[in-house]
C-alpha cells in the first residue's frame, strides 16, 4: 500500500503528500532493521520540508535520519518533541508527547530511556496495538539482559473476546469488584506500577474512558463469564 502511495504521491513533488510517505517509508525500513533504507527514504524529503520551513515533518524526517545514524536539519528547525529526542532528553519528549496526546510518539521516546521507561513504552505499544514496534522492543530489552520483559500475546490471547492477557483477566475481575491499583497489586504481587499498565492496557483495548465504564462493560459483555467458561474448557 504504502508502495502504491509513493506512486501517487511522489510525481506531484508537493511537501504535504511526499514527507508523509517518506515518513512512514522510513519508519518501516526501521522497523525491519534495514538502516540504509531508513536514511535514504528520510533524506529524501528534508530539503523540500526545510524550503517549507515546515517543523514537524522536518523534525520527524531529521529523527530517522538521526534514528538511522545520519543527521539531519538542526535541530532549532525541529518541533519541540522531536528536537528534545534527537538532543537526548528522552524523558522531556515522553512529556511534551504525552502532553500533545500522541501516545506512540511518548512511547518511542521512552524506548530511548531506562529499564523502567522501556518497560512502559513497551505497554503503550501493545495497547495501542503496535506489534512491529512492541516486539522490536522486546528484542532489545532481552537483548540488553532486562529482566521481567512482559510476554507478548500468545493465540489464546487473540482468540478471546477483547484480546486480554491472562494477566490483563486477572486486573478485570478485581477491578471490576472495586479495588484499588494498590489493592489489586497486593492481591497479585505485583507492583502498582504494573498493574497501572495493566489498568491502562485494558481500558484501551475495552475503548473505555473510566473504570466504571470498564466495568460496565465487562457486564454488558459477560467478559468474566466468557473467562470462567474458558477456564472450564481448558480445565475440564
Amino acid at each position: 500500500m504504502l508502495e502504491e502511495a509513493a506512486a501517487l504521491a511522489f510525481p506531484t513533488g508537493t511537501l504535504q503528500r511526499v514527507a508523509p510517505v517518506r515518513e512512514l517509508l522510513a519508519e518501516c525500513a526501521w522497523q525491519r532493521g534495514d538502516t540504509e533504507r531508513t536514511l535514504s527514504e528520510a533524506s529524501a524529503a528534508l530539503e523540500l520540508a526545510r524550503r517549507h520551513k515546515h517543523p514537524w515533518h522536518v523534525g520527524e524526517l531529521s529523527y530517522w535520519m538521526w534514528r538511522a545514524g545520519g543527521h539531519g536539519a538542526p535541530l532549532s528547525e525541529c518541533a519541540e518533541p522531536y528536537r528534545l529526542q534527537i538532543a537526548g532528553k528522552w524523558n522531556e519528549a515522553a512529556r511534551a508527547w504525552a502532553k500533545l496526546e500522541c501516545p506512540y510518539e511518548q512511547a518511542r521516546a521512552l524506548a530511548d530511556g531506562n529499564a523502567e521507561a522501556r518497560i512502559e513504552a513497551l505497554a503503550i505499544f501493545e495497547r495501542l496495538g503496535a506489534k512491529p514496534a512492541a516486539e522490536r522492543l522486546r528484542r532489545d530489552l532481552r537483548d540488553a539482559g532486562v529482566r521481567g520483559v512482559p510476554r507478548g500475546p500468545r493465540p489464546s490471547t487473540q482468540r478471546n473476546p477483547r484480546g486480554l492477557t491472562t494477566r490483563e483477566w486477572e486486573v478485570l475481575e478485581l477491578l471490576c469488584q472495586g479495588l484499588k491499583n494498590s489493592e489489586i497489586a497486593e492481591q497479585l504481587f505485583r507492583s502498582v506500577r504494573t498493574v497501572e499498565h495493566h489498568v491502562d492496557s485494558i481500558l484501551g483495548k475495552l475503548e473505555a474512558k473510566s473504570r466504571s465504564e470498564v466495568a460496565a462493560i465487562a457486564a454488558r459483555e459477560g467478559l468474566l463469564a466468557t473467562k470462567m467458561g474458558s477456564a472450564r474448557v481448558q480445565t475440564g
